[in-house]
């Protein structure tokens, strides 16, 4: 549970506690009084694991400048608003960034009414900004994986940080490639659950009648082919947390078995007799839109809800483009473990970028970074390097350009590449013809899988050949599917 924000009371006027104490009595929120002199000789020590949302500053007999009480607290309690027991004359002439931190002013004795006003100015102020104070913002530290400093992401993670020390359910939604299961992954890895497993299972890449093998498993000789008893994705995931990624292609007669296991925690194998306990955290993740579907009758409305306790929604790049630069570092990072150059990225470049669409959001992202890590290793990107589809803006220097061959000779293409579109006649010392071949066929089976987003069987009818095929060859040259 998260702890509950305290509340302080500085005043030296002594006569108005009580009335103080009686009015806060109400909240059930823990609160603590102190003198003036005290609470300057406290320090930051004094409320260590403390979280202070509001300060009631009262009269100081001390000859000290409002301005400077402010600055003591906005140390000591950065994140707290400040309201003030009857009228500070000095509020008006306080720098702009200490008047923004006094929220209000309560004349005693007030109201229940008038206290909880004040408390909900104090909530909207404390609650992490989105601004220069995200910095202070422990979210901002956490979930490192999920990469973005844009305004979307900030309020993502405000809603991370905000479920993680509860064990609800979760159901995170956004377009294809957005990153939902980077979430996912961050929610469990920060969760109670994070010493259990995670789980993930595609209910849209299962086939209807496997589904429920696949989630709850079966005893041998359950249904043909059932040769030995199989554990389910419930039962692997047992103590941590199932990732059920697009839930919305579930079929109905699934989702009714789903939503029992999730209202009574408990389940059995198919063919088995024996009751399971379903100690888990399910956290679903879809890019459809299934209030809508609710509506057409293709998802049940009360699993809709035993799902979306919380929910997520994951920003598509084109509203983020500002964190491009930063999922490329990030990106290109990951590749390089894997064995591949550095790229470096002209300015023009990353504007041309943050103009594309990105219909396939970060899934697009990472397939363009392999391709031009592959095409352009330890190697400058401009906006003439980027793929066709991807430039969006004009080449700041074209005369850079105007001799290609002089260009191909002494950039950093590959050899094998600029030679197979750029060969007049045999090189004296001869080539290598099946490394040459090659390089060839790897460069057109890259461009065609960089079309088509990955998806093989599209990338096959490009190049005219059977997808196996394409497969195969891909396999040969190392290419990983997406």
């Amino acid at each position: 549970m998260t702890a509950q924000p305290k509340l302080l009371i500085i005043d030296d006027d002594l006569s108005r506690r009580e009335l103080i104490r009686a009015a806060l009595s109400f909240l059930g929120r823990p609160f603590e009084f102190y003198g003036f002199v005290d609470w300057l000789q406290s320090d930051d020590q004094s409320l260590k694991g403390d979280k202070v949302s509001l300060v009631l500053l009262g009269q100081s007999e001390l000859p000290i400048s409002l301005e400077k009480l402010l600055r003591n607290l906005q140390q000591k309690t950065p994140d707290a608003a400040v309201v003030t027991l009857d009228e500070w004359s000095e509020v008006a002439e306080l720098p702009d960034d200490l008047k923004s931190g006094v929220t209000g002013q309560l004349n005693v004795p007030f109201s229940y009414q008038e206290l909880l006003d004040q408390l909900h100015k104090a909530q909207l102020y404390s609650r992490p900004s989105l601004g220069a104070r995200d910095a202070n913002n422990p979210s901002s530290e956490l979930f490192s994986s999920l990469v973005g400093s844009s305004r979307p992401m900030r309020l993502v993670r405000q809603a991370m940080s905000q479920v993680t020390g509860r064990d609800v359910n979760v159901l995170i939604t956004g377009e294809s490639g957005t990153g939902k299961e980077v979430v996912a992954r961050n929610l469990h890895d920060y969760s109670v659950r994070k010493n259990g497993p995670f789980v993930p299972i595609n209910c849209g890449a299962i086939p209807a009648d496997l589904l429920e093998s696949e989630l709850f498993g079966h005893e041998r000789g359950a249904f043909t082919g059932a040769v030995s008893s199989r554990s389910g994705r419930f039962e692997l995931a047992q103590g941590g947390t199932l990732f059920l990624d697009e839930v919305g292609d579930m079929p109905l007669s699934m989702q009714v078995k789903l939503l029992r296991v999730l209202q009574e925690r408990k389940f059995e194998r198919i063919g088995g007799t024996k009751t399971l306990e379903a100690d888990i955290r399910v956290i679903a993740a879809t890019h459809k839109n299934l209030e809508e579907m609710i509506e057409e009758g293709s998802f049940r409305e009360d699993l809709y809800y035993r799902l979306n306790v919380f929910p997520i929604e994951m920003p598509p790049l084109r509203e983020r483009t500002e964190d491009i630069p930063l999922l490329l570092d990030e990106l290109l990072g990951r590749l390089k473990k894997q064995g591949f150059d550095s790229v470096r990225f002209q300015m023009s470049a990353l504007e041309s970028l943050k103009a594309h669409p990105w219909p396939g959001n970060v899934r697009e992202l990472s397939n363009l970074a392999e391709r031009l890590a592959i095409l352009f290793p330890n190697g400058v990107v401009g906006v003439s390097e980027l793929p066709a589809r991807f430039q969006h803006v004009e080449e700041p220097d074209p005369a850079r350009y105007a001799n290609t061959e002089e260009l191909l000779e002494s950039s950093s293409v590959t050899g094998a590449i600029a030679s197979a579109t750029h060969l007049d006649h045999l090189p004296e010392e001869g080539l290598d013809l099946k490394a040459h071949l090659e390089a060839i066929e790897r460069s057109l089976i890259e461009q065609s899988l960089a079309v088509h987003e990955g998806v093989v069987a599209r990338a096959a009818e490009l190049l005219k050949i059977r997808r196996t095929t394409l497969v195969e060859k891909m396999r040969k040259y190392g290419m990983q599917r997406k």
